[in-house]
């Protein structure tokens, strides 16, 4: 009898996105802010761990890992390289990559817009423009029209709430334009892409799955002073279900990506709410806390919602591979406690399947369930991705 046993046709699986996999984004905005110097230590994405050309080995690897799912993203930068000029060479190869998944009999998650975008949309409409959803809902209605027969759940956006912060409000991504009013309209311009988005899908594809991956923070109070427990409060409200709260009609499941926990300590009011929001937001000064038991108070959270939860990303930075089954497992287990009491929990998707470009801090973190040598761009898998394996084998462990 297996300690935390999973419901039957529960989906194991593992994601990836394009920008940070598949190497060579030429036309994107994150590809042109690389080559200012931005990325820490000098580092750019280049040829990443090249899955443009090795999806096919790295499909096969995740195969043997007896996962049942797969999330990754198309990359709108390479679908329309120029205002209104799709490129059907890429549209092919985006073809290819989900029918050897679906060659494989994996579930397809769907990434539409996973941070990166076009230079041409960047620099001449931006999420802050009144045009910006139009031209999204164009690329996806293109999207809708060559893909949809290879597609089981939508992600119209990942993590909007990370995005519009990093880029607008602590001004560490690009566009890095830094202001309180873009901050806003970008939020709702998001909040109408996904919006449209979802009623396009639904509109096109009949019964489709459509939904986000939400960027989900669990905020604790170990010290149990009051205003750290109403922040607290405040924070995990706020933060993790604004979006959710205006979109709550235009999601058929809730994806939510998971990664630690921060504790919110007694200081001063406005300096704290600052602070909190500034090392949510900047990884790399974050006094994070892996915390696997917040995925359980995020879930029952979210219960609420009265819609299927799937975690659509959940990882540790771990070059050892000392601590990646110990973190899953315990999530894992927190994942059963809240099926336990009558969560509707139905996937776990690891991130990562392969190391891969982590966005402002380069190469260095290492999120792997597959190690990659970025000089020979060898894959070698780490002994957690066996144990993983078995568990996906045995629908629990």
């Amino acid at each position: 009898m297996l300690e935390c046993q999973f419901p039957k046709n529960f989906l194991w699986g593992v994601a990836i996105s394009g920008h940070q996999t598949e190497g060579n984004n030429l036309n994107s905005d994150w590809y042109a802010w690389e080559r200012q110097g931005k990325i820490m230590d000098g580092n750019n994405s280049g040829r990443a761990c090249g899955f443009y050309h090795r999806y096919q080995e790295d499909i096969d690897l995740a195969k043997k890992l007896n996962l049942n799912s797969f999330r990754l993203g198309i990359e709108w930068s390479r679908i329309e390289p120029k205002r209104g000029e799709f490129d059907q060479k890429e549209i092919q190869h985006y073809r290819d990559v989900l029918l050897y998944l679906k060659k494989n009999n994996f579930k397809v998650f769907l990434t539409i817009w996973h941070f990166t975008l076009p230079q041409w949309f960047a620099e001449e409409v931006g999420w802050e423009g009144k045009e910006s959803v139009f031209y999204f809902c164009r690329y996806l209605e293109k999207i809708i029209e060559k893909f949809s027969d290879l597609v089981d759940f939508w992600v119209t956006l990942n993590e909007p709430t990370m995005y519009v912060g990093a880029a607008y409000l602590i001004n560490i991504w690009p566009p890095q334009k830094k202001s309180i009013l873009k901050t806003i309209q970008v939020f709702f311009n998001l909040v109408k892409a996904h919006k449209k988005s979802y009623q396009l899908i639904h509109q096109k594809i009949k019964n489709a799955q459509v939904g986000i991956a939400q960027n989900v923070v669990y905020f604790h109070s170990p010290a149990r002073s009051p205003i750290d427990k109403q922040l607290s409060w405040l924070f995990n409200h706020f933060y993790n279900e604004l979006f959710h709260l205006l979109t709550k009609k235009f999601h058929d499941f809730i994806g939510l990506n998971y990664y630690y926990a921060y504790q919110v300590t007694n200081i001063k009011l406005a300096k704290k709410i600052r602070r909190i929001i500034v090392r949510s937001l900047r990884k790399k000064d974050l006094r994070v806390e892996i915390y696997p038991r917040g995925i359980y108070r995020l879930v029952k959270m979210f219960k609420k919602y009265k819609r299927p939860i799937y975690i659509t990303e959940n990882g540790i930075d771990d070059s050892t591979d000392e601590k990646r089954i110990p973190f899953i497992q315990e999530t894992l287990k927190w994942l059963n406690q809240g099926l336990k009491e009558n969560v509707d929990i139905r996937g776990y998707l690891h991130w990562s399947l392969i190391d891969n470009f982590e966005w402002q801090e380069g190469f260095e973190p290492r999120y792997g369930l597959i190690e990659i040598d970025y000089q020979t761009q060898e894959r070698k898998p780490r002994p957690s991705a066996q144990i993983y394996a078995e568990i996906c084998r045995e629908n629990g462990f």
